[in-house]
């Protein structure tokens, strides 16, 4: 079989894994698993051979026009390089994972096979962006995962939170596609061709006229999916859909679909300064704001969210950078971590019963009822810290030493000033991450107080999910940047001295210092009851979350909103502590500009229309009635009463003429 008979199948198979999974999973339930695990596991090796046989070498092409349309041509294109091969083998890990461990995660939840058909179509499509040649074939992929997010994230539709968080995620994501989709189409008019091969040739040549415009306009598109400031607001609220759902988002599609986009078209930005500098200056806010963000969060889903969004941080300051072999680098890194703090989170959840580190704090002895998501999520977190030698350490340092080489001058892929801005906050960033790794750590698994409630052990499945994402989070750095040189445009990914040493001493400042704060908080939290803690036996993981966040407010009361002096993040951030909480107040700006305005016109629409148009309407049908029934009355069937009628009618005619004939 052919690389591209190969790469061909690779998207196809969730599809029709997806297809078959909705039309059998009412008649036939029995093969709703197999349908999720096997056609993604196969996807998977498709992936490993197609990289295999690209080896980072020369790019995979292929093309055949899918219709005439008289003007730039629309093509079933495949263009797959060395980064493209690479994440695609992310894509099928993780989905793999996170379709097996659902198997054990939602196994008594009823609506399990659109769940599993739903997480297959997604699959399908974030594999369709990795290996599309086309623009416009990737923006069908582009938009069907936006579809799919919004079933997922609305998963336990029963919950009024999981209902605005999808409605959320779907529209404004969709605000950042509609640029998105005007600058696809201006890139393409001024290339001649969606093919992704001729419009980087167009941009070489200097055949691309408006780049600014076109460039700021992609960003927005990219803003909104990879959930970059200021449209990132929608991924902390997406925390209400299942957590499998998460880690899928969260680690290799969706949010990962942006920074992979810019990556294949970094020569369209380049041209660009301004666009450059905007991208370095969007980097810095999303990073350090989320960091701060992640240090006054309670829900430890929500921890990892805006740590997903700072991580993102990374990655596009890597590219504002000019260094896409750093971003990739990054985003293949963190893809195995992340996955692994979110399916790691599911099995904590499940065994405390609640999502609030303010209640696993009170929990004595949670890490010996999930020794094996303690153990993991300890290297996840350890790799998402940047502490030498996990996976992340090398990953962060390489996006760290890309903008110290610009800052310095040694480069011109991109301006100083942005070099500067991506150095500077990735290293506040640094600090902030070792602080908010360490909290969560700490929270989650060094409480003390009653002893955890023990709903028994969780399915073997999902714990062994977690020791197979662990071997990346571990080893994947150490390799990458001795093995696969060649796969990240021939860069060097070794860790330079500086940033090395600055990065990991800084970001173990912030963990020392978090520990610090926490001895100090802990005697505190003695002394301040917190209230029930919700429990649910023997009960499906799914549902435990699914109640977790429909009983939020019951199960804690009024303490899962006041103060928690056990907190480490309050003593540290201070009176910054409730700004951060509530993600620096960007939701109630977005609804005081955007939100009440729109509801205020629909106000007014409705009212024009029920009062207006409907009173215009109903008193066009009336007066004919009321006509009607009038002349109904008049018609008695009485002859005297008619011939009475029109000699009153003769009389009033005749006074009236003599009247105009007189001239009175």
């Amino acid at each position: 079989m052919t690389t591209t008979t190969l790469a061909v199948l690779v998207p196809l198979l969730p599809f029709l894994g997806a297809v078959a999974g909705l039309l059998l999973g009412r008649t036939a339930p029995g093969f709703v698993r197999p349908l999720a695990v096997l056609p993604t596991l196969a996807s998977l090796v498709l992936t490993v051979l197609v990289a295999a046989r690209q080896g980072g070498g020369r790019a995979v092409d292929a093309a055949t026009e899918l219709t005439p349309t008289g003007s730039v041509p629309i093509e079933l294109a495949l263009h797959i390089d060395g980064f493209a091969a690479l994440v695609a083998v992310l894509v099928g890990i993780v989905a793999t994972c996170v379709q097996i461990y659902s198997t054990g995660y939602l196994r008594d939840d009823p609506r399990y096979p659109s769940y599993a058909a739903l997480v297959s179509l997604f699959t399908s499509a974030m594999l369709l962006v990795v290996y599309s040649g086309d623009l416009i074939v990737l923006l069908v992929g582009w938009e069907v995962m936006g579809i799919c997010s919004y079933f997922l994230v609305g998963h336990y539709w029963e919950t009024p939170e999981a209902r605005a968080a999808s409605l959320k995620a779907f529209l404004v994501t969709k605000l950042g596609d509609v640029p998105f989709l005007i600058g696809l189409f201006a890139l393409g008019t001024a290339a001649g061709s969606f093919r992704i091969t001729k419009v980087l040739g167009a941009v070489a040549s200097g055949g691309l006229h408006h780049p600014t415009v076109i460039a700021l306009l992609l960003l927005a598109g990219v803003a909104g999916k990879s959930a970059q400031f200021p449209l990132h607001t929608w991924l902390p609220d997406a925390m209400a859909g299942p957590t499998p759902v998460s880690a899928l988002i969260h680690a290799a599609t969706m949010v990962a679909a942006g920074v992979y986009f810019v990556a294949r078209l970094l020569p369209v930005f380049q041209a660009s300064a301004a666009a450059m500098t905007v991208l370095a200056a969007m980097a810095a806010v999303t990073m350090a704001g989320s960091a701060l963000a992640a240090l006054a969060q309670d829900d430890v889903k929500r921890v990892l969210a805006y740590s997903t969004i700072s991580q993102l941080g990374y990655m596009t300051g890597a590219l504002a950078v000019g260094d896409r072999g750093a971003a990739v680098f990054h985003l293949l890194s963190h893809g195995a971590f992340k996955a692994l703090l979110f399916l790691a989170a599911g099995v904590i959840i499940h065994a405390a019963g609640t999502n609030s580190l303010a209640a696993m704090s009170r929990m004595s002895n949670l890490r010996d009822r999930v020794p094996d998501a303690y153990w993991t999520m300890t290297v996840a977190l350890l790799a998402l810290a940047a502490i030498p030698p996990f996976s992340g350490f090398f990953s962060k340092e390489s996006v760290l030493g890309a903008a110290e080489h610009v800052a310095s001058g040694h480069t011109d892929h991109a301006p100083g000033a942005a070099g500067w801005t991506v150095l500077v906050a990735g290293l506040v960033t640094a600090l902030l991450t070792g602080a908010y790794a360490m909290r969560l750590w700490l929270r989650a698994f060094r409480g003390r107080g009653t002893e955890a409630p023990d709903h028994g052990k969780q399915p073997l499945v999902m714990n062994a999910v977690l020791w197979v994402l662990a071997v990346p989070s571990l080893a994947f750095g150490g390799l990458a940047f001795r093995l696969l040189p060649a796969w990240f445009d021939g860069r060097d990914l070794s860790p330079t001295l500086t940033t090395s040493v600055l990065g990991t001493g800084i970001a173990l400042v912030g963990g020392i210092v978090t520990y610090g704060a926490w001895q100090h908080t802990t005697a505190l939290a003695a002394r301040v009851p917190l209230g029930a803690v919700a429990a649910h036996p023997e009960a499906d993981a799914g549902l435990v979350e699914a109640e977790a966040i429909a009983s939020h407010e019951p199960a804690y009361g009024d303490i899962a909103y006041a103060p928690d002096p056990a907190d480490p993040g309050r003593l540290l951030l201070g009176p910054l502590h409730r700004h951060a909480a509530v993600g620096f107040h960007l939701d109630a700006v977005y609804a005081a500009l955007f939100v009440r305005p729109v509801l205020a016109g629909a106000s007014l629409v409705r009212f024009l229309d029920r009062e207006v148009v409907e009173t215009y309407v109903r008193g066009a049908g009336a007066a004919p009635r009321l006509l009607g029934a009038a002349v109904r009355r008049a018609q008695t069937g009485n002859v005297q009463t008619y011939v009475s009628a029109l000699l009153a009618g003769t009389v009033i005619l005749a006074v009236a003429a003599v009247l105009l004939a007189t001239g009175v």
